[in-house]
């Protein structure tokens, strides 16, 4: 029998050991011991509805101790997304979730951390073409639209209203514009006086509210895509002395920010944005055990105002 030369043993090992590695999960094996590693990419924490969704995911990626969680903060930095998305490839993560900060910047990591065998989950803003596992997200446009039939009816289909935006280059800004522009399509009356793209971020939107005081005289309401934005437009026009009489309409209903200001009187309505942390878990764990799941899970929502709100606000149809 011939004797193998030692190249040959050499390939021989490399070849049985390599064979054994491509068997065991990135990231783990799923066991305590052995944890299944999921990285989150969170597009910023400087929004309370994001700080919301991370300690949704923690707290349910707690009660599974085959899992192990790994959270990274773009700081609102598209660049440094994209980096950390590929950092958290580059050690091995068993699957990602991400809250894209824009949708087009991020398709490629997203995409590419998909084509090398990593299920990605993503959360709340969407990215382009169909590289990723799953998305979970509210219908932001029927969130829009709901908020639009609302401030029409109110107003009594007469007013002059301010629309502070979201970041315009984000799926939920586009989306909750076009479902309030749609829904008032009809109400020749209302006039929108004042837009902005305020970036989801409270200082900007006061800042913005307080140009659009200075330019309109009269202003009937504010909707604003999301509570921050209009508690902010609530804190300049109260600040002008000209909150009175004034409606201020926001987005996201968090039971300690949204909810709250409509008790406490400040907001006059908010739409329930679900933040899709406990679900993202739970479609994390079935993806990772080897189940079939859908491509697109929406999330239910609700209006909570001054009436509703006492009983958890009014489902939307």
């Amino acid at each position: 029998m011939r004797r193998r030369s030692a190249l040959e043993l050499g390939l021989w090992f490399l070849t049985i050991a390599g064979a054994g590695c491509g068997g065991e999960k990135r990231g783990g094996r799923g066991t305590r011991d052995s944890p299944w590693i999921i990285g989150m990419s969170q597009c910023n924490l400087g929004e309370p509805w994001r700080e919301q969704m991370n300690r949704d995911i923690e707290a349910a990626a707690a009660k599974h101790d085959v899992l192990k969680m790994v959270f990274k903060d773009a700081q609102n930095d598209s660049l440094k997304q994209r980096a950390q998305v590929e950092e958290l490839v580059a050690q091995g993560i068993a699957l990602l979730l991400i809250s894209p900060k824009e949708t087009a910047p991020l398709t490629k990591p997203v995409a590419e951390a998909f084509d090398k065998g990593i299920p990605v989950i993503v959360l709340d803003r969407e990215v382009e073409g169909d590289k990723f596992t799953a998305f979970i997200g509210g219908d932001n446009e029927k969130i829009g639209h709901a908020a639009g039939e609302w401030i029409a009816k109110a107003l009594g289909g007469k007013g002059k209203v301010v629309e502070l935006k979201g970041l315009m280059t984000s799926t939920p800004a586009q989306q909750r514009h076009k479902g309030f522009r749609d829904a008032i399509a009809g109400q020749s009356g209302i006039e929108i006086v004042f837009e902005a793209d305020m970036q989801w971020l409270e200082p900007n939107a006061r800042k913005e509210m307080e140009s659009a005081l200075a330019q309109q005289s009269k202003i009937d309401l504010v909707y604003a895509h999301n509570d921050p934005a209009a508690h902010g437009a609530y804190l300049a026009a109260k600040q002008a002395q000209r909150n009175e009489g004034m409606k201020f309409v926001g987005i996201d209903a968090l039971p300690h920010e949204g909810v709250a200001y409509v008790k406490d009187g400040v907001l006059d309505a908010t739409v329930l944005y679900p933040t899709g942390g406990a679900e993202a878990i739970e479609l994390a764990l079935r993806i990772l055990k080897g189940e079939k799941v859908d491509k697109k899970v929406t999330l239910g929502t609700r209006i909570f105002t001054k009436e509703s709100v006492e009983r958890g606000g009014d489902p939307i149809p």
